[in-house]
């Protein structure tokens, strides 16, 4: 497949799937109704509405906050999109996809509920508990795939030590 199709395939994915599964945690399983439910010792479904981004950050309570970040999240994906288009390379593919599904995923809550609907609680770093959703990790995992290409794959592909014949950017003094 090629990495475009790959990427946008994903980006569907992850949208269709992280919607499904909020209608399902808001409308059938009611969690907004509940209170917090033991999953496994270290992971509770417990419902936050997160009017911010990442971490709570920047909490918007009106309609011009609220709509700013849906309009943020679509020209980011819009622009993530583009350069889905033009990547030749699978892992930048996938990692486009996963965050274009994941903002696309956010915005469709900011736009229909006015807020982010976060329910997954991990608690095994103590000092440190995160709600989130499925958009929210694939935003995650779609960072860190890039990070992986930009910091290890792309070294890889650069001419090595200093004074590479192959590099002709490099001065030789001597």
């Amino acid at each position: 497949m090629a990495p475009r199709r790959l990427g946008f395939a994903l980006a569907a994915a992850v949208f269709v799937l992280d919607q499904a599964l909020k209608a399902w945690v808001l409308f059938v399983f009611r969690l907004p109704e509940r209170p917090p439910v033991r999953v496994w010792p270290f992971f509770d479904l417990v419902m936050v509405w997160n009017r911010g981004i990442s971490y709570g950050l920047f909490q918007q309570d009106d309609d011009i906050g609220r709509y700013g970040l849906v309009l943020l999240s679509v020209v980011a994906a819009v622009g993530l999109g583009v350069w889905l288009w033009r990547s030749p390379s699978r892992l930048v593919a996938v990692a486009l996809g996963l965050l274009i599904g994941g903002a696309l995923g956010n915005a469709v809550d900011r736009t229909l509920y006015g807020a982010v609907a976060d329910f997954v609680l991990l608690y095994w770093i103590p000092f440190f508990p995160y709600v989130f959703n499925l958009a929210d990790s694939a935003i995650v995992a779609g960072v860190a795939l890039l990070l992986y290409d930009s910091l290890v794959v792309e070294g890889r592909r650069r001419p090595s030590a200093a004074g590479d014949p192959a590099d002709p950017d490099r001065s030789h003094a001597g």
